[in-house]
């Protein structure tokens, strides 16, 4: 077997069989290149409003905000404690805070074997090699130096987010915004002289999923910044339609929603206004926030033949499964876990009314693979206003990606998905994220041209659409 210097062999994640590699390797060369289209992430858009702004230390970088990290870490025995900042943190001497990062650094060297063959050790092993130029890998006994060594980095103008930006080849990023954020970092970027490209995209979870924290506190938000009073559901419609005319007039091309389940039907007017008032007084019935958020996905995709963004959605995670966690640490600590879920009855109602209507774009997610080609592919191979989103959360690994390719692509064909998208909080591996896909992309095609399913002109320009075009395309950006 061949072996390598190199931490990061420059054939990863390409078939053994040598005649798959060599065109797979031929396809990777012809847009491995090509610029990173990101429409669907969690970067905050502070990191790019100001041009000094740090990532702070190695822990802030990659442990701290990444509930990837810390889910498999608390999987084996690791306390929570030992991975996220003390409660007392703001309240401590910049030493004590520098001892308790390295603290929580030195914790994560330790474990990091736990991540070997895992997508997460994959990222992270690609962002110290490529990005912060680290040779060696992580253990417990280097663990200290490593650190110093990206501190170091961390700390010079070329690792800030606009410079890291610029050196990840990034055409466009979009950031997923609450309804009722007030975009003021998006303002600022748009009023500086930066270059980049950082769109927002509309998220309206927390105000018509009645079940969300702070439903009503997210309401009197809402009311405040469309200038709306909202005092029943024609009300809370029309400050929902005005805060999506200002997000698009902030460059926004998208929505985002998440739900328990992709359920949708239409209420009538006087049904979701009964709904909205019993809310309101705090009174709901049981079945009310799904019927109101079944109800809503309706509205939200009417909303968008309207108004031309292209609705997103995420359906299958029941949040916060560990209560305990939940209550102690709060929201996006890993215990978010993947349901069975049932696309072609549910959606039935939604693209009866608007599937045909090519003015209409949904993005589908799933995290249940066992609807890819029992129900998705076919939906998407069939109403023109569906696409596929790619591998998400849970799937988003290399052997997540075949599958995907496997059971998707001979009902729906490529170009009735939707490219890829990084969908992540971590900044610095979106890069690493891009590259296993394409990667991923490059040896399925190259096993087709093999086996003489397609040409390698055919193989060429399928890459580039996995890669780039289909993102664009199918996000009108």
């Amino acid at each position: 077997m061949a072996t390598t210097s190199s931490l990061v062999e420059a054939d990863r994640y390409f078939s053994p069989d040598p005649a798959v590699r060599d065109v797979a390797r031929m396809l990777y060369a012809s847009i491995a290149a090509l610029p990173l289209v990101c429409p669907h992430g969690h970067v905050d858009p502070r990191v790019f409003a100001d041009p000094d702004y740090s990532f702070g230390t190695p822990a802030d970088l990659f442990i701290i905000p990444d509930h990837y990290v810390v889910r498999l870490l608390y999987s084996q025995g690791v306390p929570m404690e030992n991975l996220l900042p003390a409660a007392e943190e703001a309240h401590m001497s910049a030493e004590d805070k520098a001892r308790r990062h390295r603290a929580i650094w030195q914790t994560f060297a330790d474990h990091f074997y736990l991540f070997r063959g895992t997508p997460t050790g994959l990222w992270i092993r690609d962002e110290l090699h490529d990005i912060f130029g680290i040779q060696e890998k992580l253990t417990g006994a280097n663990a200290q130096d490593i650190y110093d060594r990206i501190a170091e980095k961390l700390a010079q103008p070329d690792f800030r987010p606009r410079a890291l930006y610029a050196r990840f080849n990034i055409e466009v990023l979009c950031t997923t915004d609450a309804a009722t954020d007030s975009l003021e970092h998006h303002q600022r970027i748009r009023q500086s002289a930066w270059g980049g490209r950082i769109l927002p995209t509309f998220r309206p979870d927390g105000v018509i999923n009645l079940d969300a924290p702070a439903w009503r506190a997210n309401i009197e938000r809402l009311a405040e910044l469309s200038g709306i009073s909202i005092t029943h559901y024609a009300s809370f419609l029309a400050a929902i339609e005005q805060r999506r005319a200002y997000f698009k007039a902030m460059g926004a091309v998208a929505t985002d929603h998440a739900a328990l389940t992709p359920f949708t039907v239409l209420l009538s007017e006087r049904e979701a206004d009964a709904i909205f008032q019993r809310a309101l007084r705090g009174e709901t019935m049981p079945d009310d926030a799904p019927r109101f958020t079944g109800h809503m996905l309706m509205q939200m995709a009417r909303m968008s033949v309207e108004d031309g963004l292209v609705m997103q959605l995420h359906v299958g995670a029941l949040r916060n499964h560990n209560r305990a966690v939940f209550e102690r640490f709060g929201p996006d600590k890993g215990a978010d876990i993947p349901i069975a879920t049932e696309y072609t009855r549910n959606l039935q109602p939604l693209l009866n009314a608007f599937g045909n209507d090519r003015r209409f774009r949904l993005i589908l997610f799933t995290l249940d693979e066992a609807t890819y080609a029992r129900e998705l592919a076919p939906l998407a191979g069939h109403y023109p206003a569906v696409r596929l989103g790619p591998p998400w959360w849970f799937h988003d690994s290399l052997n997540g990606m075949r599958r995907f390719f496997d059971q998707v692509m001979e009902t729906a064909g490529i170009y009735n998905t939707a490219g890829f998208n990084d969908d992540t909080r971590a900044f610095c591996s979106i890069p690493a994220r891009h590259d296993l896909w394409r990667r991923a992309a490059c040896d399925w095609l190259a096993g087709l041209v093999v086996r003489h399913v397609i040409d390698e002109q055919d193989a060429h320009e399928m890459a580039r659409a996995l890669a780039y075009d289909l993102t664009k395309i199918t996000y009108r950006l």
